[in-house]
Protein backbone atom coordinates (compact mmCIF):
# COMPACT_ATOMS: atom_id res chain seq x y z
CA UNK A 1 0.00 0.00 0.00
CA UNK A 2 1.31 3.47 -0.87
CA UNK A 3 0.04 6.37 1.17
CA UNK A 4 -1.21 9.59 -0.38
CA UNK A 5 1.41 12.33 -0.57
CA UNK A 6 -0.94 15.22 0.12
CA UNK A 7 0.47 15.42 3.65
CA UNK A 8 3.91 16.46 2.36
CA UNK A 9 5.30 19.78 3.57
CA UNK A 10 8.51 19.45 1.56
CA UNK A 11 7.53 18.36 -1.96
CA UNK A 12 10.97 18.39 -3.58
CA UNK A 13 9.77 20.27 -6.66
CA UNK A 14 12.01 23.32 -6.26
CA UNK A 15 9.08 25.71 -5.98
CA UNK A 16 9.20 28.17 -3.10
CA UNK A 17 6.23 27.84 -0.76
CA UNK A 18 4.82 30.81 1.10
CA UNK A 19 3.23 30.72 4.54
CA UNK A 20 4.28 27.19 5.34
CA UNK A 21 2.30 25.78 8.25
CA UNK A 22 4.58 23.56 10.29
CA UNK A 23 3.06 20.83 12.48
CA UNK A 24 3.30 20.81 16.27
CA UNK A 25 5.89 18.58 17.87
CA UNK A 26 4.72 15.13 19.00
CA UNK A 27 3.54 15.00 22.63
CA UNK A 28 6.67 13.21 23.87
CA UNK A 29 8.94 15.86 22.30
CA UNK A 30 7.44 18.86 24.05
CA UNK A 31 10.31 19.31 26.50
CA UNK A 32 11.48 18.00 29.85
CA UNK A 33 8.07 18.30 31.44
CA UNK A 34 6.83 15.54 29.12
CA UNK A 35 9.58 13.04 29.96
CA UNK A 36 7.73 11.48 32.87
CA UNK A 37 4.51 10.88 30.96
CA UNK A 38 5.70 7.76 29.17
CA UNK A 39 6.38 5.79 32.32
CA UNK A 40 3.93 3.09 33.28
CA UNK A 41 5.29 0.62 35.83
CA UNK A 42 5.73 -2.97 34.74
CA UNK A 43 4.10 -4.87 37.58
CA UNK A 44 5.70 -8.13 36.40
CA UNK A 45 9.22 -6.69 36.64
CA UNK A 46 9.38 -5.60 40.32
CA UNK A 47 10.11 -2.02 39.27
CA UNK A 48 8.17 -0.42 42.12
CA UNK A 49 9.76 -2.77 44.65
CA UNK A 50 13.28 -1.90 43.46
CA UNK A 51 12.66 1.86 43.50
CA UNK A 52 11.18 1.79 46.99
CA UNK A 53 13.97 -0.44 48.27
CA UNK A 54 16.45 2.11 46.87
CA UNK A 55 14.72 4.92 48.77
CA UNK A 56 14.84 2.99 52.04
CA UNK A 57 18.40 1.68 51.62
CA UNK A 58 19.88 4.90 50.17
CA UNK A 59 21.46 2.94 47.34
CA UNK A 60 21.68 3.83 43.63
CA UNK A 61 19.78 1.84 41.03
CA UNK A 62 21.61 0.61 37.94
CA UNK A 63 18.90 0.48 35.29
CA UNK A 64 19.76 -1.55 32.20
CA UNK A 65 17.85 -2.27 29.01
CA UNK A 66 17.54 -1.44 25.34
CA UNK A 67 16.97 2.18 24.26
CA UNK A 68 13.36 3.25 24.58
CA UNK A 69 12.37 0.94 27.42
CA UNK A 70 11.78 3.83 29.83
CA UNK A 71 15.04 3.98 31.79
CA UNK A 72 15.29 7.78 31.90
CA UNK A 73 11.53 8.21 32.18
CA UNK A 74 11.66 6.35 35.47
CA UNK A 75 13.69 9.16 37.07
CA UNK A 76 11.25 11.84 35.92
CA UNK A 77 8.26 9.78 37.04
CA UNK A 78 9.74 9.38 40.54
CA UNK A 79 10.46 13.11 40.75
CA UNK A 80 6.99 14.13 39.62
CA UNK A 81 5.14 11.82 41.99
CA UNK A 82 7.28 12.70 45.02
CA UNK A 83 7.57 16.42 44.27
CA UNK A 84 11.34 16.34 43.83
CA UNK A 85 13.80 18.00 41.46
CA UNK A 86 15.56 16.00 38.75
CA UNK A 87 19.25 16.72 38.24
CA UNK A 88 20.75 15.13 35.13
CA UNK A 89 24.38 14.20 34.52
CA UNK A 90 24.93 13.03 30.96
CA UNK A 91 27.97 10.78 30.74
CA UNK A 92 30.40 10.82 27.82
CA UNK A 93 33.67 9.00 27.20
CA UNK A 94 35.48 12.05 28.60
CA UNK A 95 33.44 12.41 31.80
CA UNK A 96 35.33 12.35 35.09
CA UNK A 97 34.14 12.31 38.67
CA UNK A 98 35.14 15.96 39.04
CA UNK A 99 32.70 16.90 36.24
CA UNK A 100 29.87 15.57 38.37
CA UNK A 101 31.10 17.29 41.53
CA UNK A 102 32.04 20.81 40.44
CA UNK A 103 33.65 22.95 37.75
CA UNK A 104 36.11 25.80 38.19
CA UNK A 105 37.06 28.20 35.40
CA UNK A 106 40.51 29.27 36.60
CA UNK A 107 41.50 30.70 33.21
CA UNK A 108 38.56 33.10 33.11
CA UNK A 109 39.36 34.23 36.64
CA UNK A 110 43.02 34.86 35.80
CA UNK A 111 42.00 36.86 32.75
CA UNK A 112 39.71 39.03 34.87
CA UNK A 113 42.46 39.53 37.46
CA UNK A 114 44.89 40.62 34.73
CA UNK A 115 42.33 43.20 33.60
CA UNK A 116 42.05 44.56 37.12
CA UNK A 117 38.56 43.19 37.63
CA UNK A 118 37.54 42.37 41.18
CA UNK A 119 36.89 38.64 41.26
CA UNK A 120 34.76 36.44 43.47
CA UNK A 121 35.33 32.70 43.35
CA UNK A 122 31.58 32.04 43.33
CA UNK A 123 31.47 33.61 39.86
CA UNK A 124 33.81 30.94 38.51
CA UNK A 125 33.08 27.82 40.55
CA UNK A 126 29.82 25.87 40.16
CA UNK A 127 28.47 22.64 41.59
CA UNK A 128 27.94 19.77 39.15
CA UNK A 129 24.91 17.50 39.19
CA UNK A 130 26.27 15.10 41.80
CA UNK A 131 27.73 17.91 43.93
CA UNK A 132 24.42 19.76 43.90
CA UNK A 133 22.47 16.60 44.79
CA UNK A 134 24.81 16.06 47.75
CA UNK A 135 24.85 19.67 48.95
CA UNK A 136 21.10 20.29 48.87
CA UNK A 137 19.57 20.18 52.33
CA UNK A 138 15.86 20.81 51.77
CA UNK A 139 14.67 17.65 49.99
CA UNK A 140 16.41 14.70 48.34
CA UNK A 141 17.10 15.19 44.65
CA UNK A 142 16.51 12.63 41.92
CA UNK A 143 19.92 12.28 40.28
CA UNK A 144 19.83 10.83 36.76
CA UNK A 145 23.28 9.61 35.70
CA UNK A 146 22.53 8.88 32.07
CA UNK A 147 24.37 6.23 30.02
CA UNK A 148 27.06 5.42 32.55
CA UNK A 149 28.29 2.61 30.31
CA UNK A 150 29.83 5.28 28.05
CA UNK A 151 32.17 6.39 30.83
CA UNK A 152 35.89 5.94 31.23
CA UNK A 153 36.80 2.62 32.84
CA UNK A 154 37.68 4.29 36.18
CA UNK A 155 34.54 6.37 36.67
CA UNK A 156 32.29 3.67 38.24
CA UNK A 157 34.83 2.93 40.98
CA UNK A 158 35.53 6.64 41.51
CA UNK A 159 31.80 7.23 41.80
CA UNK A 160 31.46 4.31 44.20
CA UNK A 161 33.93 5.90 46.63
CA UNK A 162 32.05 9.21 46.72
CA UNK A 163 28.68 7.50 47.19
CA UNK A 164 30.06 5.55 50.14
CA UNK A 165 31.85 8.48 51.79
CA UNK A 166 28.96 10.90 51.09
CA UNK A 167 31.30 13.87 51.13
CA UNK A 168 34.02 15.58 49.11
CA UNK A 169 36.29 18.60 49.34
CA UNK A 170 36.67 21.37 46.76
CA UNK A 171 40.34 22.42 47.16
CA UNK A 172 39.86 25.80 45.45
CA UNK A 173 37.00 26.63 47.77
CA UNK A 174 38.85 25.34 50.83
CA UNK A 175 41.70 27.79 50.15
CA UNK A 176 39.30 30.68 49.56
CA UNK A 177 37.31 30.11 52.77
CA UNK A 178 40.19 30.28 55.26
CA UNK A 179 37.99 31.64 58.04
CA UNK A 180 35.28 29.00 57.53
CA UNK A 181 32.51 31.57 57.14
CA UNK A 182 31.03 29.81 54.14
CA UNK A 183 30.87 30.83 50.49
CA UNK A 184 27.66 30.77 48.42
CA UNK A 185 28.05 28.55 45.36
CA UNK A 186 25.52 28.11 42.56
CA UNK A 187 24.80 24.84 40.75
CA UNK A 188 25.97 24.80 37.14
CA UNK A 189 22.42 24.29 35.84
CA UNK A 190 20.96 27.11 37.97
CA UNK A 191 23.38 30.00 37.99
CA UNK A 192 22.68 33.42 39.39
CA UNK A 193 21.69 34.66 35.95
CA UNK A 194 19.11 31.85 35.81
CA UNK A 195 17.51 32.80 39.13
CA UNK A 196 19.18 29.91 40.90
CA UNK A 197 19.69 29.73 44.64
CA UNK A 198 23.23 29.43 46.04
CA UNK A 199 24.30 26.87 48.61
CA UNK A 200 26.56 27.95 51.47
CA UNK A 201 29.63 25.73 51.61
CA UNK A 202 31.98 26.01 54.60
CA UNK A 203 35.68 25.15 54.44
CA UNK A 204 35.22 23.85 50.92
CA UNK A 205 33.61 20.64 52.20
CA UNK A 206 30.37 19.28 50.75
CA UNK A 207 28.66 16.71 52.96
CA UNK A 208 25.51 14.81 52.08
CA UNK A 209 22.90 14.43 54.80
CA UNK A 210 22.32 10.65 54.86
CA UNK A 211 18.58 11.19 55.37
CA UNK A 212 18.51 13.39 52.25
CA UNK A 213 20.61 11.03 50.12
CA UNK A 214 19.57 11.50 46.49
CA UNK A 215 17.49 8.92 44.65
CA UNK A 216 20.06 7.90 42.05
CA UNK A 217 19.08 6.35 38.72
CA UNK A 218 22.06 5.25 36.63
CA UNK A 219 21.08 4.12 33.14
CA UNK A 220 23.02 1.70 30.98
CA UNK A 221 22.39 0.18 27.56
CA UNK A 222 24.19 -2.91 28.84
CA UNK A 223 27.12 -2.34 26.50
CA UNK A 224 29.87 -3.04 29.06
CA UNK A 225 30.64 -4.88 32.28
CA UNK A 226 31.02 -2.99 35.54
CA UNK A 227 33.42 -3.76 38.42
CA UNK A 228 32.01 -6.29 40.93
CA UNK A 229 32.48 -3.87 43.84
CA UNK A 230 30.39 -1.28 42.01
CA UNK A 231 27.62 -3.77 41.23
CA UNK A 232 27.48 -5.02 44.82
CA UNK A 233 26.57 -1.54 46.02
CA UNK A 234 23.83 -0.95 43.47
CA UNK A 235 20.32 -2.27 43.20
CA UNK A 236 19.73 -3.79 39.77
CA UNK A 237 16.77 -3.25 37.49
CA UNK A 238 16.57 -4.59 33.95
CA UNK A 239 13.92 -2.75 31.93
CA UNK A 240 12.38 -5.17 29.46
CA UNK A 241 10.53 -4.25 26.29
CA UNK A 242 6.89 -3.59 27.29
CA UNK A 243 4.29 -6.19 26.39
CA UNK A 244 1.29 -5.37 24.22
CA UNK A 245 -1.01 -4.33 27.06
CA UNK A 246 1.58 -1.96 28.48
CA UNK A 247 2.38 -0.46 25.05
CA UNK A 248 -1.31 0.28 24.53
CA UNK A 249 -1.41 2.01 27.92
CA UNK A 250 1.67 4.08 27.02
CA UNK A 251 -0.01 5.19 23.78
CA UNK A 252 -3.20 6.04 25.63
CA UNK A 253 -1.23 8.14 28.11
CA UNK A 254 0.98 9.87 25.54
CA UNK A 255 -1.76 11.04 23.20
CA UNK A 256 -4.24 12.53 25.66
CA UNK A 257 -5.39 15.09 23.08
CA UNK A 258 -6.62 12.30 20.81
CA UNK A 259 -10.16 10.96 21.43
CA UNK A 260 -10.12 7.74 23.47
CA UNK A 261 -11.93 5.72 20.82
CA UNK A 262 -9.21 6.62 18.32
CA UNK A 263 -6.45 5.68 20.75
CA UNK A 264 -8.18 2.32 21.27
CA UNK A 265 -8.81 1.71 17.56
CA UNK A 266 -7.99 -1.48 15.64
CA UNK A 267 -5.46 0.50 13.57
CA UNK A 268 -3.46 1.30 16.72
CA UNK A 269 -3.58 -2.34 17.79
CA UNK A 270 -2.40 -3.47 14.34
CA UNK A 271 0.62 -1.17 14.49
CA UNK A 272 1.50 -2.45 17.97
CA UNK A 273 1.21 -6.04 16.69
CA UNK A 274 3.49 -5.16 13.75
CA UNK A 275 6.01 -3.61 16.14
CA UNK A 276 6.05 -6.66 18.41
CA UNK A 277 6.24 -9.11 15.51
CA UNK A 278 9.37 -7.39 14.18
CA UNK A 279 11.00 -7.78 17.58
CA UNK A 280 10.01 -11.43 17.89
CA UNK A 281 10.22 -12.76 14.34
CA UNK A 282 12.95 -10.62 12.77
CA UNK A 283 15.19 -10.06 15.79
CA UNK A 284 14.77 -6.28 15.54
CA UNK A 285 16.20 -3.91 18.13
CA UNK A 286 13.45 -1.33 18.40
CA UNK A 287 12.52 1.36 20.88
CA UNK A 288 9.16 2.51 22.17
CA UNK A 289 9.94 5.89 20.62
CA UNK A 290 9.80 4.30 17.15
CA UNK A 291 6.37 2.89 17.89
CA UNK A 292 5.19 6.33 19.02
CA UNK A 293 6.48 7.76 15.73
CA UNK A 294 4.24 5.38 13.83
CA UNK A 295 1.22 6.12 16.04
CA UNK A 296 1.74 9.88 15.68
CA UNK A 297 1.66 9.63 11.89
CA UNK A 298 -1.49 7.53 12.12
CA UNK A 299 -3.24 10.13 14.27
CA UNK A 300 -1.95 13.15 12.35
CA UNK A 301 -2.22 11.98 8.73
CA UNK A 302 -3.90 8.56 8.86
CA UNK A 303 -0.72 6.83 7.69
CA UNK A 304 -0.95 3.17 8.69
CA UNK A 305 2.47 1.50 8.55
CA UNK A 306 1.03 -1.87 9.60
CA UNK A 307 -0.03 -2.43 5.98
CA UNK A 308 3.50 -3.05 4.74
CA UNK A 309 3.87 0.55 3.73
CA UNK A 310 7.42 1.40 2.55
CA UNK A 311 7.59 4.28 5.03
CA UNK A 312 7.16 1.81 7.84
CA UNK A 313 9.75 -0.63 6.53
CA UNK A 314 12.41 1.89 5.54
CA UNK A 315 12.14 4.53 8.24
CA UNK A 316 10.17 3.62 11.34
CA UNK A 317 11.25 0.02 11.69
CA UNK A 318 14.65 -0.07 10.06
CA UNK A 319 16.66 -1.04 13.17
CA UNK A 320 17.07 -4.69 12.23
CA UNK A 321 20.10 -6.73 13.28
Amino acid sequence: MENSKDWFIFKGNGSETEDVKFPKAPPWRQGKESEDSSYIPDVDNNELEVVNASIYLKRPILVTGNPGTGKSSLAYAIAKELGLEVVKWEITTKSTLKDGLYSYDAIARLQDVSLGTKTNISDYLFLGALGYAFASSDKPKVLLIDEIDKSDIDLPNDLLHILEEMEFVIPELERADKEGKGIPIYPSHKKKSQDGKPIEIENGKVTCNPDKFPIIIMTSNDEREFPPAFLRRCLRLDMIMPKKERLLKIIEKKFTDIPLEKRNSIEVENIVDKFLSLIKDENATLSTDQLLNAIHLLFEKEIDISKDDSLGKNILFKSLV
